[in-house]
This record gives structure tokens, sequence and C-alpha cells, in this order.
């Protein structure tokens, strides 16, 4: 198919769609054929000016500015209807787009309409209070204000759900917001754009652009006009973000990787652990942030956990990711491949052995697929069980005693997500609350909710998104004084 056949997708800046003012286009490729299947406009530094001006205005335009909490709430509820209506059609081009399950992205684009109900109700619930002040003949209240122009910067992966997590909470809080979509697969987001229009926003509350970072991110994460940034990415991507915003201070949250543990101990149900270390790992093709790579398993199950976890590794089907009977898919970008292959070599040399997989699998279509993989570690220090590989590999390791076992967690520098099986509730509520994450899941894994506060710790980031506290990200507080005296003010020389 020649480019000019090729769907295109402009940007969204404004209420209106619009290309890059210099006109470029960059190409997205669809990693089950290898092959490029669409185009988008690439924003400039000039379209991205335009974009925060037109945020900045709209912020303090009538049509959005003077809504009521409650009004706001009824938009982001139909914001939800009519993605919960769309969501087989931007599942289906997020697919397209990352390689991602059908089955997946069009489940999640669906569950995420509950992100925005979760907000849109907590839209009129944002209080300021009346203060019991320390001083006479004083009335002082507070009272909540959005905090202003918002730069959300939404990685490739789980996109819908990683987007909704940033823009519910600021809408509801009266924010305007310019959504940086991947551009490596932007498409999905640059379609729900139509969705933000036709739900009824105002133009210029949300714009949505793409582009390289010369072009795009570093214009839009510096701009002076920005006064929140949420980022979702990589720990290197986020240093230079934190460098940008030297640029105008904004509040700044990161999502970051993360290289979760999974411990399993002698009294865990097998099948339900093996199970979520499945879902754990090779689900999404293991292209999650909160992916539970490192296992630690107690020595007495360790070879029967094994031995189940490699049967189920057998049945696992690789396709087409908009095949329902695929449980595995192509990876996003031909890079993974690579840091995937150099990871596995550096673990072999240092005593590493893989159990199963471990190799590409172009058979399936192209390039980007890789074979589900069990590396055994014979110690901590195993290249795989530090590199966050963002692919379909999970690491082994025995270990004995539960003191072990969490020392063994806590060895990482990242810290978002755990996991751990037992049916020994006292030790469940114990090591989880010994295992340095954000996040840790007991006896299931990799489930999320718009109730559950989700980030983590250490080069997993800082900042919560979701739960209740999310929306207070959004917010500035204005503090208000009222003299109710009849009588002059005192000393201007004292402090009163």
């Amino acid at each position: 198919m020649s480019e000019n056949q090729l769907p295109h997708f402009p940007l969204f800046i404004n209420g209106q769609w619009v290309e890059g003012s210099k006109g470029r286009k960059l190409e997205t490729i669809n990693p089950a054929t290898g092959q490029v299947w669409a185009t988008v406009a690439s924003a400039e530094p000039e379209d991205v000016e335009t974009a925060v001006r037109a945020a900045r205005e709209a912020l303090e335009r009538k049509d959005w500015a003077l809504l009521t909490p409650a009004q706001r709430g009824l938009l982001l509820y139909k914001l939800a209807d009519l993605l919960e209506e769309n969501a087989t059609a931007l599942g289906e081009s997020e697919t397209r787009d990352s390689g991602k399950l059908a089955a997946e992205t069009q489940s999640q684009a669906k569950y995420v309409a509950s992100y925005y109900r979760y907000y849109a109700g907590l839209a009129d619930k944002i209080e300021g209070h009346t203060l019991p002040i320390d001083k006479p003949d004083m009335h002082v209240f507070t009272k909540p204000e959005p905090i202003g122009v918002v730069a959300a910067v939404v990685p490739w992966n789980a996109q819908m759900f990683l987007t909704a997590t940033k823009l519910a909470p600021a809408l509801a809080a009266g924010c305007t917001v310019i959504i940086k979509a991947s551009e490596v697969a932007p498409v999905a987001i640059l379609k729900f754009a139509a969705l933000i229009q036709e739900a009824g926003f105002p133009d210029g509350v949300v714009s949505v652009i793409t582009g390289d970072a010369e072009g795009c991110s570093i214009p839009l994460t510096s701009h002076p006009d920005i006064d929140r940034l949420a980022f979702t990415g990589g720990p290197e991507t986020a240093r230079h973000v934190i460098r940008n915003t030297a640029n105008n201070f904004a509040v700044t949250t990161l999502e970051l990787g993360g290289k979760s543990p999974v411990l399993v101990f002698n009294d865990a149900d097998l099948e339900s652990a093996a199970n979520g270390i499945i879902a754990g790992n090779f689900g999404a093709s293991g292209q999650s942030c909160v992916a539970g790579s490192r296992v630690y398993i107690q020595r007495e199950i360790y070879p029967a956990l094994v031995e189940k976890l490699l049967e189920k590794t057998s049945q696992i089907v690789i396709g087409d990711p908009l095949d329902a009977r695929s449980h595995i898919g192509p990876l996003c970008t031909y890079a993974q491949i690579g840091v995937i292959e150099e990871t596995l070599n550096k673990a072999l040399a240092q005593g590493a052995r893989v159990l199963t997989g471990g190799r590409r699998a172009p058979e399936h279509g192209s390039q980007y697929y890789f074979t589900p993989t069990i590396v055994e570690c014979p110690h901590n220090d195993i290249e795989t069980l530090k590199v966050e590989m963002f692919g379909p590999v999970m690491s082994l390791m025995i270990f004995d005693e539960e003191e072990e076992a969490v020392s063994l967690a806590n060895d990482s520098e990242f810290g978002l997500g755990s996991g751990l099986f037992t049916e020994n509730l006292a030790r469940a509520m114990r090591v989880s609350q010994r295992i340095r994450s954000g996040i840790c899941w007991v006896n299931t894994y990799r489930a999320v909710s718009p109730v559950a506060p989700f980030g983590g710790f250490n080069q997993s980031g800082y900042g919560r998104e979701a739960g209740i506290q999310a929306i207070q990200d959004y917010i500035r507080v204005r503090t208000t004084w009222i003299n109710t005296s009849s009588e002059p003010m005192g000393n201007p020389f004292v402090m009163r």
C-alpha cells in the first residue's frame, strides 16, 4: 500500500484537526506484520505553543471556567459512555498500532470508562474548609481551584488506561490538558480525541499531540505556561523531563518502570500461583511496568511449581493479536527484541539457564515476535533479574526463609509492584508491608481499579495515580482571610 493510501491521523489542537506546522509525518508500524500501516502528523514547537496557549485561554473562558463541578462531571459521564460504546474500534486501532492483544485492548478500553465515571462522581466533592483560626475577629476559609494547564505524557503500552488516570482527575478538577501521545503508537489516543470533542468539552480544554523529542516533548515539558506535568515512561526519559521542568517549576508526578518481585511460599496454592506468575509476565506479552519478572520460590515447592509453569507456558498460543485465540502477540518495537537478547546472553554467561523459549519467533508473521521465556537463576545478580526488558521473560530463583525472600525482593532499584502467594494470612500481612513497593498483590496479580492508588518508590517514580487522593494533585488551595472587626487595623509593623 502506498503512503497516500495509508490511513492518516492529524493532531487535535484547540478543537481543530490540524497537520503539524512543518507538514512532517510519522509512520507507525503494525508489529504483527512489521509493515507501516498508518501515518500521523508530527507536532513542532509552534504547534505545542498553540496547544498550550489554547489551554491557558480555555482555563479562563466562561464556557469552561464557569461550569459548576457537577456540570464538569456530566461531561465526564458522557465521555465514559462514548468510550464504552467505541471500545471495540479503539481497541482494534491500539492493537494494530502496538501489537497488544485485541482481547485486552478492547476490554481495557471498556473498563477504563469506569475511571471517567469515578472522577465524574468526585468532581463536586472537592471541598474547601472554614478554618478554626487561632485569631479573634478573623474569618478564614479555603477554596480548591484547578491547578492550571496540565501536560500529560502517555506511553504506548496501556495507553487508554494511562491516559484516564491523568485526564479524568484533571478534568474533574477543572484543569485543561495537553495529552502527548507516544510517537511509537499514537493512533488510539488521536481517535479518542474525537470522543472528547463529541462529549462536548469546549475547544482548547483538551488537545492531543504527538511527535519526536525536539519537536514536541521538550517544548511541551519545558514550556513556561505548564503548571502540572503527569509523566509515564522510562527512568532515563524522566531525568530529561525533570531537567525540563526547571523552566516552569511544574508540579510533577512520575510513573516509571519496574522490576517487580513475586514471592511464592511453601503453603501457596500452586495452581493460583502459576496463573498469577503467567499473568504477571506473559500478559500483555510482558510489556507491563508491573510485570512480576523476578519470581522467588521457596525451595520445597520449587520443582513442582516450575513443572507447572513449564506446562502452562507450553500451551501458550503465539499469534496475530487480532485473533481471539492468541495469548501472546508481537512486541511493540524492534528495539525491545535487541534488549531481551542482549540481557539473556549476559545472564547465560553469568550461569543462568533458559528452561524454555529464549528465541525470536518470526514464523508468526514478523521479526517482532518473541517466545515466552523462563530463566532459572543461581543467584540474585543475574542480568535478567536486574534489567526491565519489557518482554515475555520471567526469571526464577530459590529461597529458603521468609527473611531471605524479603531481602531478595527489596534488592532492586525499582519499587512499583510486588506479589506474594501464601495461604498464611499473618505472613501475607507481615510480608506485604515489608516489601518496598507502591503496590502489593496477595494471591492475585495485575489487578487495577479507579478506586485504588497506583504508583511506586525509588526508580519507579513518585506520586500516585487513581484513587480519591489523585484529584488533589490537580488542585491548588486558595486561602482567604477576612477581618470581621469594626476596629481599624493595628500596628502595621507587627505580624498579626
